[in-house]
């Protein structure tokens, strides 16, 4: 079954981890995708694999703190594809500190790139969207945006901040026909995770009820789901991914 048959999609932190599992199954799914990033190497391999198999898929580097290079991507994507259906807004980063050790450019740099990029990215696609009558924004949380974490003031003010920025604009824009949605990942074994010392790792599983970490995969079908026509009623959701840990 292709859930996303000729659907046009944008991945933003599409080239590596969870976007990179994201962007694999769209693609298994029928999309036509756009990868957006700024790890150049690994969004033209990651492009180059999936045309190689026939999928339409195009890289675009995209710093999503500048809007200008948001602007002239979009152009680009309705250009080759003629239109967007799907954002998903997955590209995020870390600066972790202590708040009395936290420094001002820690906190500015994970406002901008988490919260602030996520703001333009909508602010530029939406409109293609609203045009169409139809379209799934869906913004890349954390249960660190639900209940917060030690060390990581900036990072879960910006997962907080997406919950409550999808609940408003799926109110401004579900009577336009987009739906607006937040994914809330837990503990997910990306490459970046797997390379702590497995007694790390083992710990951090221990936490959770189903006794192992995510996988990228857990988060990318879940994004699928929301963006296919099964989900047609579901609107200003976030849906927690991680196994119980929240309980």
């Amino acid at each position: 079954m292709e859930l996303l048959l000729d659907k046009i999609a944008i991945v933003t932190g599409g080239a590596n981890g969870i976007g990179k599992a994201t962007v694999r199954k769209f693609v298994a799914e029928g999309a036509k995708v756009a990868i957006w990033d700024l790890s150049d190497s690994a969004g033209n391999e990651l492009q180059a694999e999936l045309a190689a198999g026939g999928a339409e898929v195009i890289y675009q580097h995209v710093d999503t703190t500048r809007p200008e290079e948001i602007a002239i991507a979009v152009a680009d994507v309705k250009s080759k594809f003629g239109n967007i259906d799907i954002l998903i807004n997955n590209a995020g980063i870390t600066r972790d500190a202590t708040l009395l050790k936290m420094t001002d450019e820690q906190w500015q740099t994970v406002i901008d790139v988490n919260l602030t990029g996520v703001f333009n990215c909508i602010k530029a696609v939406a409109p293609v969207m609203v045009e169409g009558g139809s379209g799934c924004i869906v913004n890349a949380s954390s249960v660190v945006g639900l209940y917060g974490n030690f060390g990581q003031a900036n990072y879960s003010a910006t997962k907080g901040g997406l919950i409550a920025m999808t609940k408003t604009l799926s109110k401004e824009l579900g009577k336009k026909g987009v739906r607006v949605n937040a994914v809330a990942p837990g503990f997910i074994l990306t490459d970046m995770v797997s390379a702590m010392p497995p007694e790390v790792l083992d710990k951090m599983a221990a936490k959770v009820p189903l006794s192992r970490l995510g996988k990228p995969d857990d988060i990318a079908n879940v994004y699928v789901f929301l963006c296919s026509d099964m989900a047609a009623y579901i609107n200003g959701a976030t849906i927690s991914v991680d196994g119980g840990i929240t309980l």
